[in-house]
């Protein structure tokens, strides 16, 4: 187990877990966060519980040029009875992504810390958000960090409406100009919209 100092760095990639584990404690200042996405760590942990600090031998991510996109899926975005914006309600989106009721627990826990550190981010232009609207009401949407090099690393997403936080992946992929869509860790859901695991120093290469 390898704790952080106040000092904002981290021990060597080849000290990580299997699981992926690569330190403990620090803080989730800007600065740390920030230097963490551009070396590809994380934090993920639970409330009560001190920092824990990821780098996955295994990346899950996906190319745009790669997205799944179903024939019911498409059905549903060439109906349109939806408005999409961007960074218009970061702060209800990552609300939202907090509390809402997950069967999966897709996307990772997020705790207080965690959501005040996600907005001071998005305050300083680090954290964006897109937002799903039906009738002015916000039904999906999903933040992630912007580190500003073709890359987004994606946090969590949520859905009040059947469908929304995949249209809000979709128009993420199809619409940012991401050359690069970080989701992290291996996940079904997001194996079926066209994401797929590479090595973490092909990650590393594209950060």
């Amino acid at each position: 187990m390898i704790w952080l100092s106040e000092k904002i760095e981290f021990p060597p990639y080849e000290l990580a877990t299997d699981d992926g584990v690569l330190a403990f404690g620090g803080d989730l200042s800007t600065e740390r966060l920030i230097y963490a996405y551009k070396h590809g760590i994380f934090p993920w942990f639970n409330e009560g519980e001190p920092i824990v600090w990821y780098s996955p031998w295994e990346r899950m991510v996906l190319f745009p040029e790669e997205v799944k996109v179903s024939k019911s899926m498409k059905q549903v975005l060439r109906k349109a009875d939806f408005t999409i914006t961007e960074n218009q309600a970061f702060e209800e989106v990552i609300f939202n992504c907090k509390t809402i009721d997950r069967n999966d627990q897709f996307g990772t826990w997020i705790t207080d810390d965690m959501q005040q550190a996600y907005i001071n981010l998005h305050k300083q232009g680090f954290a964006k958000s897109i937002e799903v609207w039906k009738e002015n009401r916000l039904v999906g949407g999903l933040y992630g960090i912007d580190l500003g090099n073709g890359v987004f690393c994606g946090e969590s997403m949520f859905s009040k409406a059947s469908n929304m936080s995949k249209v809000a992946f979709i128009h993420l992929v199809k619409n940012c100009g991401y050359q690069l869509i970080d989701c992290q860790v291996h996940n079904e859901h997001l194996e079926s919209l066209g994401a797929r695991e590479i090595d973490r120093s092909e990650f590393l290469k594209w950060l």
